[in-house]
């Protein structure tokens, strides 16, 4: 065996080592630039998102990728303070979801997800400000995300630019436009 091959798997082996550690995570973790989010984390914010806007006859959250814009407006965009208020929101969430089904907001039906996020709509609920925070935000990105993503611009909303269309026909009277009625 020549020296290059030698080091080649050499290198091979030590880099194998170093990932192996990371690959039998139980959890994994998406990293951020100002926070890190656990997977669980991340499959409930994209539950929740789903349960804001479900597939239909038209995309739902998951289908326009939601979470992904959810956690990059929160990343790039908020302020530290809502950053923090938001993450110690995500950790309490599923305190309530236990507290009210006596489970986990991945394991609850889709009535009690929907029961779970009215829960939060309520004027005194006695949720604390940060588990609000995080409420709000996702809600808040999700319907956002939803109504500036390219389905909803391109088949929903059908842009034009200013002043619009140009319509030539046009009915007039005695040389006067008339307004058209309905």
């Amino acid at each position: 065996m020549d020296r290059r091959t030698a080091i080649q798997n050499l290198a091979l082996v030590i880099g194998g080592a170093v990932l192996l550690p990371h690959c039998t995570k139980s959890s994994p973790t998406a990293h951020f630039k100002h926070f890190d989010i656990t997977f669980d984390q991340q499959t409930l914010i994209t539950d929740m998102a789903e349960t804001i806007i479900p597939k239909t006859n038209t995309p739902g959250a998951t289908d326009l990728n939601l979470y992904g814009f959810v956690m990059k407006m929160m990343d790039e965009c908020a302020k530290k303070e809502d950053q923090t208020a938001f993450m110690k929101g995500l950790g309490e969430f599923d305190s309530v979801t236990k507290k009210m089904f006596n489970k986990t907001f991945a394991d609850c039906s889709k009535k009690e997800r929907e029961d779970v996020l009215k829960s939060f709509e309520k004027t005194d609920n006695g949720y604390s400000k940060d588990l609000q925070a995080f409420y709000q935000g996702v809600k808040g990105l999700t319907v956002f995300g939803y109504t500036e993503s390219k389905y909803f611009m391109t088949k929903e909303i059908v842009y034009e630019l200013v002043p619009g269309r140009y319509n030539a026909w046009y009915p007039v009277k005695n040389g006067k436009a008339v307004a058209k009625n309905g």
